[in-house]
């Protein structure tokens, strides 16, 4: 009996056992831990981190209040929770610290990046995009690949601390690179003269030569990389990044995800 005993004790206290145990336990915790979800629904509002000054996907009017893709698409989030939307206005060098500190989910036209996965999730994307250049439209053929723009008399410019700016500062080591605060009033330089290039998703360079007649988006169609863009939501919160799944997953099955795209870049 005390041979048995003595077995059953080693069993237990046996590393792969004592493992074993604390990845339950592990499991357990999060399994029974509460998610952002429950504190939304409890809190009767989201909290909405975005920058708002990235046309179409968030951009805040003069009057104070925010439109765009990403707008439209949270409203209806938020409907579907029951719940209000309470905007926080951020900038993109502070987005993932802002969201951390003070918001439920992050939206905007934000790309995945693994930097910003160490310390957020994201939900599903709902839309694929990638960086291309707009010039002005004379230049379009002057500015089609990488190379062709980074050479010394390039003026390249670029709004900091976003994924454009890390695409410019890994790409253009020889260009004349200029940082300018200011994205929505950033095209403007081109147009006017004072910049050359700017490399930026392409679903924005498709706006801005709309709204800046003399700027052309350069192959928007076939982008210098691969890109995807999401919500921003808690890291660890399986249950509110599956609700935004889901949601998203609906919304464009219901043909509503399109609606709201053509809305705004049509």
């Amino acid at each position: 009996m005390r041979k048995l005993l003595l077995i059953v004790l080693g069993v237990l206290l046996s590393p792969s056992s004592i493992h074993a145990q604390k990845a339950l336990s592990i499991t357990d915790a999060s399994t029974n831990s509460p998610s952002r979800l429950d504190e939304i629904l409890t809190r009767g509002s989201l909290r909405v981190c975005t920058t708002g000054d990235y046309k179409p996907y968030s951009f805040l009017k003069p009057d104070g209040h925010f439109e765009g893709i990403d707008i439209d698409l949270t409203q209806l989030l938020a409907t579907s929770l029951g719940v209000r939307v309470e905007f926080v206005k951020t900038s993109w060098s502070n987005m993932t610290k802002d969201f951390n500190a003070k918001c439920d989910l992050g939206v905007g036209g934000i790309s995945t990046t693994l930097d910003r996965q160490k310390q957020v999730f994201f939900t599903q994307p709902y839309t694929v995009d990638g960086k291309t250049p707009i010039v002005r439209c004379g230049d379009v053929a002057k500015y089609q690949t990488v190379t062709q723009i980074d050479e010394p008399g390039t003026r390249v410019i670029v709004n900091p601390g976003g994924t454009n700016e890390r695409f410019a500062n890994r790409n253009f080591s020889h260009a004349n690179l200029k940082i300018y605060p200011d994205n929505v009033t950033i095209f403007k330089q081109i147009l006017e003269g004072k910049a050359d290039v700017m490399v930026t998703d392409a679903s924005e360079t498709l706006l801005q030569q709309k709204l800046n007649p003399g700027l052309c988006s350069v192959h928007p169609n076939k982008p210098f990389e691969y890109g995807e863009k999401a919500f921003m939501v808690p890291r660890g919160d399986v249950v509110f990044q599956q609700y935004g799944d889901q949601f998203l997953h609906l919304l464009k099955a219901q043909g509503k995800y399109q609606t709201i795209v053509d809305k705004w870049l049509k």
